[in-house]
């Protein structure tokens, strides 16, 4: 087994490549060559060295599906094939609805920004959506307001996002001024790997366009707003890894107006902390919080300590979360 600190892949942190990735690297890996993932098409898969995007072949009866942007992979120096796929660090997901399977949003990503705007789309809870589902896959949330040069009093906004989880990184920025890089720079440093989700309209390609600058060839395809609801016209249609100037890398995502929770129990933990601190207090263990006698969550709902509201949409997501 290599050593985490061993020198050899040191050309491979500017790439986002971590300890945790070289220490599960065998002497038998030894002659492979490590790619991420920059690109995940129908039929192939696109990837990174230190030398720049390459294609990458896939054994037989390969599924392009069972891979995220944002992979680490292990191939062969002299047919590019692929030999394995080191395990995730963190891993964002959305699970399926219906017949459809669970789709891979991106993976190994340290910060996941929320992109909501300072306008009519402001929801708290399509962003408590978004907090749990961070949360859970082990990723850093950081929201991120869009369009605050266009809000009468931006700051509320920021307030209200901030109550939403404990010591919160909520980022006020116009998407369009290059202020927004210095305000995000924090989080986009060298060799650092952020995402961004969040619905359409919020200008989630308007702010990677401006992380990104010129160095990118084709910047996203964005469209107008709607005057009347804030909805966009056009979204990102594929995701892909691209280098900011800061010189960490971003992976757009679609546009999704709803995000469909399964099996988030920990994100809900972290996101609704203190209802989970209160719970252990009740009197039955399997309190739902509902309508038990000796419910210390629902004491602290009468005596002005939790906002009922919270505890609303804590129940909303936890039956969604368990369905």
């Amino acid at each position: 087994m290599t050593s985490p600190d061993d020198p050899v892949f040191e050309h491979l942190r500017p790439l986002g490549w971590q300890s945790f990735f070289q220490a599960q690297l065998s002497d038998d890996d030894s002659a492979l060559v490590p790619l991420r993932i920059d690109a995940v098409h129908r039929s192939r898969l696109t990837a990174l060295s230190e030398h720049g995007k390459v294609q990458v072949a896939l054994p037989p009866r390969s599924d392009t599906a069972q891979y995220a942007v944002g992979d680490w992979i292990l191939t062969h120096p002299d047919t590019g094939m692929v030999s394995r796929r080191l395990d995730r660090k963190t891993l964002l997901q959305r699970p399926g609805d219906g017949q459809r399977p669970t789709q891979l949003v991106a993976a190994n990503v340290d910060t996941l920004f929320i992109v909501g705007s300072c306008n009519a789309d402001f929801n708290l809870a399509r962003l408590e959506r978004y907090l749990a589902f961070a949360n859970d896959a082990g990723t850093e949330p950081v929201i991120v307001l869009t369009k605050a040069d266009m809000a009468e009093d931006a700051l509320d906004y920021q307030r209200q996002a901030a109550a939403l989880q404990r010591d919160l990184a909520v980022v006020v920025i116009n998407a369009r001024d290059q202020s927004a890089i210095a305000a995000l720079k924090p989080w986009c440093g060298a060799g650092a790997t952020v995402a961004l989700v969040g619905s359409s309209g919020v200008g989630k390609s308007t702010l990677v366009n401006t992380l990104v600058g010129d160095g990118r060839t084709q910047p996203q395809l964005t469209g107008g707003v709607r005057e009347g609801d804030s909805k966009g016209r056009h979204t990102t249609t594929s995701r892909s890894l691209h280098a900011m100037t800061g010189g960490g890398w971003v992976i757009d995502t679609p546009g999704v107006r709803s995000l469909h929770l399964k099996d988030v129990g920990e994100g809900l933990d972290i996101l609704f902390a203190e209802i989970t601190e209160l719970a252990p207090q009740c009197k039955f263990r399997n309190c739902t919080h509902d309508h038990e006698p000796g419910c210390a969550v629902r004491a602290a709902v009468a005596a002005g300590k939790l906002d009922p509201a919270r505890l609303d949409r804590w129940r909303k997501l936890q039956t969604e979360s368990r369905g």
